[in-house]
C-alpha cells in the first residue's frame, strides 16, 4: 500500500553543451550516478533514442532516507522528463512499469505516478496490478520529520525472517479493513486497522523518539504510523484543529524536526514542455 501525499519535487530539465550538469543537490550525486539522471537514461534506452546533453535541476522538498519515498521521486522524476523530453510516447502505465524494474517493487512509484492510495503487486507474469483508492478529503495527514535519518537497509535488516499463520491472517484482514476506513474517513476503523504487527514494531525501536510522538498525536486526537521504513511519523486527523494541535505539540518538544500539513494527491506527477 502506498499513499500519494502533497510533498513535491520540481525537477526541470534542459539542452546543454556539456553532456551532463546537475544541480540543486549534494556535489557526491552531481554525476552519472544520480539516481534521477540514470532514470532519465534508462527512459531514453527502453525508447530507443540517444542520450542527450542535459542539464538537470533539482528542486527536491522530500527528504532523504526519511521513509517518505525520495527514490521513488528520483525515478519517476527522470523517466518523466525523458518521456516528455521525446513528446510523451509513454502512458502512466508503462512507466509505471519502467520504474518497477529500477525500484524493486511498485509500492512508492505507484502513487507518485498514479496518485491517491494504491495497493499494487507483480503478478506471476511480471505484470504490474495497481488498484487505486480515493481517500476521503475529510482527513488530514501531518508528516513528522525528524532531524535523523534511518537508512532502509537497516530498517529491512530489524524485521523477521519468518513470520507465524496468525500473525499475517491478523495483517492481511487489517490491511483490507484499513482500505476502505481511508476511502470512507472513518477515523475510528483507521485506528483500528492501522494496527501493524509486520514491521512496526520492530522499525520503531529505531526510532528513539517514537513512543514519545505517538502520545502527542493521540492525545490530540489522531493517529500515528510510520511512513515506509521510517524515520518519518505520519500522523492522521480528522480536523484541521486537531492536525494544528499535532504540529504545535510536536514543534514544542522537538524544535529541531519538520513538520507538513499534507492533503492526498489525487493526480499524481506530471509534467509541462516549455
Amino acid at each position: 500500500m502506498g499513499l500519494a501525499v502533497s510533498l513535491y519535487s520540481t525537477i526541470d530539465f534542459e539542452q546543454s553543451s556539456q553532456k551532463l550538469i546537475i544541480n540543486g543537490c549534494d556535489e557526491q550525486f552531481q554525476n552519472e550516478q544520480n539516481l534521477t539522471y540514470q532514470a532519465f537514461v534508462r527512459g531514453c534506452h527502453f525508447l530507443n533514442q540517444p542520450v542527450p546533453n542535459v542539464k538537470i535541476t533539482i528542486d527536491n522538498h522530500v527528504p532523504v532516507s526519511r521513509g517518505l519515498g525520495s527514490s521513488a521521486v528520483c525515478i519517476v522524476g527522470g523517466l518523466m522528463g525523458a518521456n516528455l523530453w521525446f513528446d510523451s510516447p509513454l502512458n502512466k502505465k508503462e512507466i509505471l512499469t519502467l520504474a518497477t524494474e529500477m525500484e524493486g517493487h511498485p509500492d512508492n512509484v505507484a502513487p507518485a505516478i498514479l496518485g491517491n492510495l494504491n495497493v499494487s503487486f507483480t503478478d506471476s507474469l511480471e505484470n504490474i496490478q495497481n488498484v487505486a483508492f480515493k481517500v476521503s478529503s475529510d482527513l488530514f495527514f501531518v508528516a513528522l520529520v525528524p532531524d535523523y535519518q534511518l537508512s532502509t537497509k537497516k530498517a529491512r535488516q530489524v524485521l523477521p525472517k519468518s513470520m507465524d499463520y496468525q500473525t499475517v491472517s491478523y495483517q492481511v484482514g487489517h490491511a483490507v479493513a484499513l482500505s476502505k476506513a481511508l476511502e470512507t474517513g472513518d477515523l475510528q476503523l483507521i485506528r483500528q486497522a492501522i494496527i501493524d504487527k509486520m514491521h512496526e514494531p520492530f522499525r520503531s525501536k529505531l526510532i528513539p523518539d517514537y513512543s514519545a510522538v505517538k502520545s502527542i498525536c493521540e492525545k490530540d486526537g489522531g493517529v500515528l504510523y510510520i511512513s515506509g521504513s521510517g524515520s518519518t511519523l505520519m500522523a492522521i486527523a480528522s480536523n484541521l484543529n486537531d492536525a494544528q494541535k499535532i504540529i504545535d505539540e510536536t514543534k514544542k518538544s522537538f524544535p529541531n524536526w519538520k513538520t507538513h500539513l499534507l492533503s492526498v494527491d489525487t493526480k499524481g506527477a506530471s509534467g509541462v514542455l516549455i
